[in-house]
Parts: C-alpha cells; sequence; structure tokens
C-alpha cells in the first residue's frame, strides 16, 4: 500500500482520475480515502485530501500511517519554481524537504533554525531509474524530471524580493521550488517509524509575482497531472502489490510440519491451538 497525500482539489482529481476500482473509506475521526489501484497491476493506493499548510498535511500523514501502514507516503502537488532553468510543466522530486520559516526574529534580523528531512536513499534510486524510463508517461509528452531541495512554509511565495523569497536566498541556496506541506508530511513519517516520505511537485508558476497570470492560463492543472502521472508510476514501483507476493496455487492445500509440545496444532474448522505469532508487515492493514 502507498498512500498519496494532495492539499488542493485540482491536485486530487489528477491522482484520482488516474486510479482504478476506487472506493471510499471512512476514518473514524471523518476523514475520507479514496483507496484504488495503480493501472497495470496490483499496486494499492489510498489518497487523501490534507488542506493547505505544513500542519494540515501532517496531522493527516499521521492519520494515513496509522490507518494503512504504508510502504511509503508520497506528497503529491504544485509548486513555485525559484529558478529560471524550471520550466512550467517540470516535475521536482525533493532529494531534501526544508522547513524554512522556524526561527527566531531579532532587532538585528531574522535568524533561521534550520530543518531538513532527505529523501530516503531507495526511493531516491528507485525514482532516479523510473526518471530514465522514456515511458513512464505514456503516450503523453514526457515533462523533465529534477531532483533537488524544496522548501515548505506557511506562506504562498510570489516575488523574488519579498521577505520569504529572500530568507530562501540567503538561508537555503539550493532550494529550486516552494510549497506549503512537504515539512509536516516529512516530520509524521519521521516520528512514525521512520515511514518513507517523498515530495513530487509539478512547477505551476516562477513565484515571481505572476502566480495570478499562470493559474489563469491553466498551468496548475498541467503541473498536478504531471506529478500525479510520475508520482503513481514510482508507487507501481515501490510497492507491487500482492502479485508479486507467494502466494499457494488456486485449490491447493499448504502444508506446514511442527515437532515439540508447544508446537501449534489445527483443528475441526481451522482452529487453531498452541504457540502461535502472527505479525503484520508493514503494507497490510490491520
Amino acid at each position: 500500500m502507498i498512500v498519496v497525500l494532495v492539499a488542493l482539489e485540482v491536485e486530487r482529481q489528477e491522482v484520482r482520475r488516474r486510479l482504478h476500482q476506487l472506493t471510499t473509506e471512512k476514518h473514524p475521526a471523518g476523514t475520507h480515502f479514496d483507496v484504488g489501484s495503480v493501472p497495470g497491476g496490483s499496486t494499492r493506493v489510498a489518497l487523501a485530501l490534507t488542506d493547505r499548510g505544513n500542519p494540515a498535511a501532517g496531522v493527516i500523514a499521521e492519520r494515513a500511517i496509522n490507518r494503512y501502514q504504508p510502504s511509503a507516503v508520497l506528497f503529491v502537488g504544485i509548486a513555485g519554481g525559484l529558478r529560471d532553468w524550471l520550466a512550467l510543466g517540470d516535475v521536482v522530486v525533493a532529494t531534501k524537504v526544508y522547513g524554512y520559516q522556524s526561527g527566531r526574529s531579532e532587532e538585528t534580523g531574522f535568524r533561521a533554525y534550520p530543518q531538513a528531512w532527505p529523501l530516503a536513499h531507495e526511493i531516491d534510486q528507485v525514482a532516479r531509474h523510473l526518471a530514465m524510463d522514456e515511458r513512464w508517461a505514456g503516450e503523453t509528452p514526457q515533462p523533465r524530471v529534477h531532483f533537488e531541495p524544496i522548501a515548505a512554509g506557511e506562506t504562498v511565495v510570489n516575488g523574488r524580493t519579498v521577505p520569504e523569497a529572500v530568507r530562501l536566498h540567503e538561508t537555503f541556496a539550493d532550494a529550486v521550488a516552494v510549497e506549503m506541506e512537504s515539512a509536516g508530511v516529512a516530520h509524521a513519517g519521521h516520528v512514525n517509524r521512520a515511514v518513507p516520505t517523498a515530495t513530487i511537485r509539478g512547477i505551476s508558476d516562477h513565484a515571481a509575482g505572476a502566480k495570478d497570470r499562470t493559474d489563469a492560463e491553466g498551468w496548475q492543472p498541467v503541473a498536478a497531472a504531471n506529478a500525479a502521472m510520475f508520482a503513481l508510476a514510482l508507487a507501481a514501483r515501490l510497492d507491487p502489490g500482492d502479485d508479486d507476493r507467494p502466494r499457494p496455487e488456486p485449490g491447493g492445500t499448504t502444508t506446514a510440519t511442527t515437532s515439540g509440545k508447544n508446537s501449534p496444532i489445527i483443528g475441526p474448522g481451522g482452529t487453531i491451538a498452541g504457540g502461535v505469532t502472527v505479525s503484520y508487515g508493514r503494507g497490510e492493514p490491520r
């Protein structure tokens, strides 16, 4: 099972329409998860909308991790680009997520308290090999994929000289894009026995004062679609689903041989007596 989280409705629609056999599951606290399969395989995905901001994303990520025990959590959506070489529609996979607004404000200026969560090595390796595969986008023109740091704060950055942009340039100079949720998701994964998380963002504007224009031109759904395509292709490689798991042949039997006075005994109706331990691996709901 892979959990996919998004913050905006346009992002959810682009992921949701690419999933098959959708059902809806409701968390006891009210959160709705769309659960479906990645086309062409048996990878299961649980999709939820977090709303904007790192705190909201962190809460829903925690809820999703506890419910589904996923192999990985992917945060998917749009971001503002901080580099002129990023084209609208490009995909950025975050090699590192910065929580860039944490710090201390003094009369002499702002002193940053940097926070960072690196991309898990295994996801990084799988994602880089996927990006080299010319077929990951299907028949759709394949956008460029970049592996670079991303910064996450609580502010929409729409200008290169606004305080947040200046702070990013001075303290987090290697960040190439900015958004508002990935720090919360990364922290939720970190405190849940290091569940791997990854951020995949499509560039919908250049965070340079023209966001209203690019939004009106329709770049949000384009960027969200590109991020969704890459994320689901990555999900299929990270967790291939039940098809790759050993299973008995249809109609066959499974035989277990044991010895000792505490050995389990299978009685009438399938009842089991004896010392039996059942463990649940990550990826199996419990």
